[in-house]
C-alpha cells in the first residue's frame, strides 16, 4: 500500500488511515465494511479506532439505509477542517517540489518522492 503525504508526514497510524481514507474519498460515504477494506486495518482496530472518531466528531453518519449506516467526514468540525486544510497544503507542496525538481532535471531524471 503506497503511503499518502499525510500518512507519510504524520506517521501511519489507524486514526489517520481512516481519516486518510475519508479524505481522499471525500465526495462518497461508506459502510464500516467497506473503510475496513480500503484501510487494510483489522476489525479490531477499525472498531477502536472509529468509535473514538465518532465521539471526537471527525466522523458522521450521513446516510442511512435500513440498519446500514454510510459515514462521511464531517467537515463542519474544526480538527476536520484543519485536516483537510494540511493535506491541500501538503499536496501544493508536493507539487511544488516536483515541478522544481523537473524543472531543474528534466522530466526523465527528476526524483520521485
Amino acid at each position: 500500500m503506497e503511503k499518502s503525504l499525510l500518512l507519510k508526514t504524520l506517521g501511519d497510524n489507524p486514526k489517520l488511515r481512516i481519516i486518510d481514507f475519508l479524505l481522499d474519498n471525500k465526495l462518497f460515504d461508506f459502510s464500516k465494511k467497506e473503510m475496513i477494506e480500503g484501510t487494510h486495518l483489522s476489525k479490531t482496530t477499525f472498531y477502536k479506532y472509529f468509535e473514538e472518531l465518532e465521539e471526537e466528531g471527525v466522523v458522521k453518519i450521513h446516510r442511512k439505509f435500513g440498519k446500514a449506516r454510510l459515514y462521511k467526514l464531517n467537515e463542519k468540525n474544526p480538527v476536520t477542517k484543519l485536516l483537510i486544510d494540511l493535506d491541500l497544503k501538503l499536496g501544493e507542496l508536493y507539487a511544488n517540489l516536483v515541478e522544481k525538481e523537473v524543472k531543474e532535471k528534466g522530466p526523465v531524471e527528476a526524483v520521485q518522492y
